[in-house]
C-alpha cells in the first residue's frame, strides 16, 4: 500500500483515462515538464516544433505537387536564360558537393593531439584583452587560473581597453584573489582589441601565447591539451581552439550558434587541420608560437585595407601571417571555450558582417601567397580550401540576384524548394552533431538555424563584400 507521500498531488493525474479532458491536461502537464527538464522555454518549443512543421510540409507539397513543379520547371528549361541558370546551378551543386566529399575525407582521418606530461609543456603566456565585459572578466580570469596547467609555467596577462565600465574593478578583484599568477594592466583609452593583444604579445615572456576573450570560460584540461601540438610538432606555428556557446540556455539565438559552432569546429576545422591549414585561430581561444608572432608583429599592427588601419579581424590576419611563413596552423577538438555569443537579431547580424568583412579583406591577402611556394610540404589542400573561399564571394550578388528573380516569378516553388533543400541538408548536420552532443534535442536546433539564415541573414555577405573596407567593432 503506498503512502500518502507516493500520492499524486493532482486529482486528474490517478486516472488520466477517465475522460477526452483529463487526457489532455495530463498530457500536457507531462510536456510541460519536459520542456522544464530540457531548459527549454516555451518560445524556444514554439520556434523548434514551428521550424520542424514547416520543413515537414514543405516536404510533403513538393510531393504532392511535384507534376505541376516538374512543369514549371519545364517552362524555365526552353529559354535560353532558364537552361544556362540551371547549368550554372548544377555545376555549382557539383563543386560544393565535391568539396564536402573532400572535407568529409580529412575529417574522418583526424584525431586530436593527446597532452604531453607536464614536463614537455613549454612556458605560456595567457592574454586576456577586455573591453567593457564587467564582471565576466573575473571569471574568465578564475577558469583560467584554475587549469590544470604547471604555475610556474603559466603567466596570465590581462589588459583593459579603456572600459567605460566596471571591467577595471574586476580586474582588480582578480588581482586580489589570484595575487601573482595574473597581471592586470590599463590602456590610457580604447585602442581596439589588437592594439590590447600587441602590448600583451610585447609584454609576454611565454614560449607560446594563448589569447582568450573576456567573455569565455575554459576548461580544466584547455590550456594543456592546447599548446601540446607545439611540443609533438616543430612545424606547428598556430591552433585554434575549439569553441562552444557559453549562454546557449539563454535564448534561441544562441542555442542555434551552439549547433553551428559545433559542426563549423569539429567538422570543418578537423578537416582543415590535417590539412596544416587552418584559416582562422578564433578570438575565443587560440594558441601561438612566439617566434611565429614575432616575426610578423610589426606587419599585423600597422596592417591596413585601402588605406585605413584594419581594427577587425585580429584573429584571421595573424593566422595568415603565420601561414605565409610556411608554418602550419592546426585545431585541437578537446581544447574547449565556452564564450558569450549575441542574444539579439541586430547584435548577431553585426557580429556576421565584422567576420565577413574580414573573410573578404584576408581572402585577398591570402591570394598574394597561396599559388607561391611558401611552404615545403603540401599546399593543395589550402588552396582547394582557398578556392572554396572565394567561391562563396564570387557567388554573392549572383546568387541573391536569382533568389529575387525566383521570388518574383514563383514565390511559392521558392519557398517549397528552400525549405526541402534545408530539411535534406541540415538533417547531415543534426545528425553529426546529435553524434558529438549525445543530444538530439540540442541538435535538431540546426533546422531553425538554416531557416533562420537562408530568410533573414542572407544579405550579409554581400552587404559585407559592398563595405569591406569599413571598420569598427559594431557589437560594441
Amino acid at each position: 500500500m503506498k503512502s500518502l507521500v507516493e500520492q499524486p498531488t493532482h486529482d486528474h493525474l490517478q486516472s488520466p483515462k477517465k475522460s477526452p479532458f483529463r487526457l489532455f491536461s495530463y498530457l500536457q502537464l507531462k510536456l510541460k515538464r519536459r520542456i522544464q527538464q530540457l531548459e527549454l522555454k516555451k518560445s524556444d518549443f514554439l520556434i523548434l516544433l514551428g521550424t520542424i512543421a514547416a520543413l515537414v510540409g514543405a516536404t510533403f507539397i513538393a510531393y504532392g505537387f511535384q507534376p505541376d513543379f516538374f512543369e514549371l520547371h519545364e517552362e524555365r528549361m526552353k529559354s535560353t536564360w532558364g537552361n544556362f541558370v540551371f547549368n550554372g546551378i548544377m555545376v555549382l551543386m557539383v563543386l560544393k558537393l565535391s568539396f564536402l566529399v573532400y572535407i568529409l575525407y580529412w575529417y574522418l582521418k583526424y584525431k586530436p593531439i593527446k597532452s604531453v606530461s607536464d614536463d614537455k609543456l613549454p612556458n605560456i603566456t595567457v592574454i586576456v584583452p577586455a573591453y567593457n565585459e564587467g564582471k565576466q572578466v573575473l571569471d574568465t580570469l578564475k577558469s583560467i587560473a584554475n587549469s590544470n596547467y604547471p604555475k610556474e609555467k603559466l603567466e596570465i596577462i590581462s589588459i583593459d581597453d579603456g572600459s567605460q565600465d566596471y571591467t577595471w574593478y574586476w580586474m582588480q578583484q582578480a588581482k586580489i584573489i589570484l595575487g601573482d599568477l595574473v597581471k592586470i594592466y590599463q590602456q590610457p583609452e580604447n585602442k581596439g582589441k589588437r592594439h590590447a593583444l600587441y602590448r600583451g604579445f610585447h609584454l609576454g615572456k611565454g614560449e607560446v601565447f594563448v589569447t582568450i576573450d573576456s567573455d569565455s570560460e575554459i576548461t580544466a584540461d584547455t590550456l594543456r591539451n592546447l599548446v601540446s601540438p607545439f611540443v609533438v610538432n616543430e612545424k606547428c606555428g598556430a591552433v585554434a581552439g575549439n569553441v562552444r556557446v557559453l549562454n546557449n540556455k539563454n535564448a534561441a539565438i544562441p542555442r542555434m550558434l551552439n549547433v553551428s559552432f559545433l559542426f563549423s569546429f569539429e567538422f570543418i576545422r578537423s578537416a582543415q587541420s590535417m590539412l596544416g591549414s587552418v584559416l582562422c585561430t578564433p578570438g575565443a581561444l587560440s594558441a601561438y608560437r612566439r617566434e611565429a608572432v614575432m616575426n610578423c608583429l610589426e606587419e599585423w599592427i600597422n596592417q591596413t585595407f585601402m588605406g585605413e588601419p584594419s581594427d577587425i579581424g585580429e584573429d584571421r590576419a595573424m593566422t595568415n601571417m603565420i601561414l605565409k611563413q610556411g608554418y602550419h596552423v592546426l585545431f585541437q577538438q578537446n581544447a574547449f571555450v565556452y564564450t558569450n555569443t549575441p542574444e539579439k537579431y541586430k547584435n548577431l547580424y553585426k557580429m556576421f558582417i565584422r567576420w565577413e568583412r574580414s573573410n573578404v579583406r584576408e581572402n585577398i591577402s591570402m591570394g598574394n601567397y597561396a599559388f607561391t611556394n611558401f611552404r615545403e610540404d603540401s599546399k593543395l589542400g589550402l588552396r582547394i580550401i582557398f578556392f572554396n573561399q572565394w567561391l562563396k564571394v564570387i557567388l554573392a550578388y549572383p546568387l541573391v540576384l536569382l533568389m529575387f528573380l525566383f521570388v518574383f516569378t514563383h514565390p511559392i516553388l521558392f519557398v517549397v524548394s528552400t525549405l526541402v533543400s534545408i530539411f535534406m541538408f541540415s538533417s547531415v548536420q543534426v545528425l553529426f552533431c546529435a553524434k558529438k552532443q549525445k543530444s538530439i534535442l540540442e541538435s535538431v536546433w540546426a533546422y531553425p538555424y538554416s531557416v533562420f539564415y537562408a530568410f533573414t541573414l542572407f544579405w550579409i555577405t554581400p552587404y559585407a563584400i559592398a563595405t569591406a573596407s569599413r571598420s569598427g567593432w559594431l557589437t560594441r
